[in-house]
């Protein structure tokens, strides 16, 4: 089999976004304000909407669990309005999983209360692998997916024998992982990274996952230290591309030893209307580099670029656009950066 195109794996949820005035110490009020909206969201939604966006003739297949509800009708719909998106692998099961994330009007940071629901229930039982034609399995996010979070006797977790699986069927595979404040990844995260090809992880993902420090307590980066993060993460099984993304930039590693930098740039005032999936859409951009056999240069570039173009709007995918349009608007936004 020719394979081509990408699958899509992993959290399905839809997200339910309310702007409030500020963030509240405990116990205290905060104000929701007008706004508030509803969005597909998780790593299998951001990520296959992205690709969708980027390139509308790129084959890409969904495979993940929604309930039989009205959200998971809500999100059957919204990924089904793109002609390439093959949702035949998606099962209908129990609840649809939901996050209430709220956003501070101020600083637009937002903060997210996740419930499971039927995310909970997926694993490897719901995949067939015969009926996956895709060159590219991304799959997300570890930490919040219980049953492949589970132990594994001969791989460590049932996500690492996903993943070994689909590399022994000829498929690349490719990761994310929630950024949550646990010790659980070491225990949860390091065995995938053995059946892994391209590992795109934020700063905070990466520090907990390698125990090399990227940022302070009083939230100072580090990047002096993110060269040593991505060979650790080499070390720990990653093959082809170890990636590392935060506000202040992207970095990568290949399995050549080619070390990548692509620093942010400053952005015009008012610019930014949400920063919801912006990490997704970076990887957007990564893993559709890989899929088309760009460089780690190229990938990281265009990765920056989709998540910038993913801030002008406030929902995760409402900004994004061809790849060829990201790559002009993210130009003429470097031209008025440097003048």
């Amino acid at each position: 089999m020719e394979r081509n195109g990408i699958c899509v794996a992993g959290n399905m949820i839809v997200d339910i976004l309310y702007p409030i005035e500020r963030w509240p110490k405990q116990s205290e009020l905060t104000t929701i304000t007008e706004g508030i909206s509803r969005a597909t969201g998780g790593a299998l939604c951001n990520v296959i909407v992205d690709l969708a966006k980027l390139d509308p003739d790129l084959p890409l297949k969904a495979i993940g669990v929604i309930g039989s509800d009205s959200e998971g009708d809500f999100i059957s719909a919204q990924l089904g309005a793109h002609p390439n998106i093959d949702m035949s692998g998606v099962v209908r099961q129990g609840s649809t999983s939901f996050t209430a994330v709220m956003s501070n009007n101020e600083t637009k940071q937002r903060t997210f209360f996740q419930y499971r629901g039927a995310n909970a229930l997926f694993c490897e039982d719901h995949i067939d692998w015969d009926a996956i034609p895709s060159k590219l399995l991304h799959i997300g996010y570890i930490l919040l997916l219980d049953a492949l979070d589970q132990p594994d006797d001969e791989y460590g977790t049932k996500m690492a024998r996903l993943l070994a699986h689909a590399q022994a069927h000829g498929i690349k595979t490719s990761i994310d992982v929630v950024s949550e404040a646990s010790d659980r990844f070491v225990r949860l995260v390091t065995p995938a990274l053995r059946y892994t090809d391209y590992c795109v992880i934020n700063e905070l993902e990466a520090q907990q996952t390698t125990g090399i420090t990227l940022r302070d307590e009083d939230e100072t980066l580090h990047p002096e230290n993110i060269r040593a993060a991505l060979e650790k993460m080499f070390e720990l099984g990653v093959s082809t591309w170890a990636v590392i993304h935060c506000p202040e930039g992207g970095w990568g590693l290949d399995k050549d030893g080619n070390f990548v930098e692509e620093p942010s740039i400053p952005l015009p005032k008012g610019y930014v209307k949400g920063k919801v999936g912006a990490g997704d859409a970076f990887c957007s951009g990564v893993i559709y580099a890989a899929h088309q056999g760009l460089s780690l240069k190229e990938g990281i570039a265009l990765g920056t670029a989709t998540a910038v173009i993913s801030l002008r709007a406030p929902g995760a995918s409402e900004g994004l656009c061809p790849v060829q349009e990201v790559n002009e608007l993210y130009a003429g936004l470097c031209a008025q950066a440097a003048q």
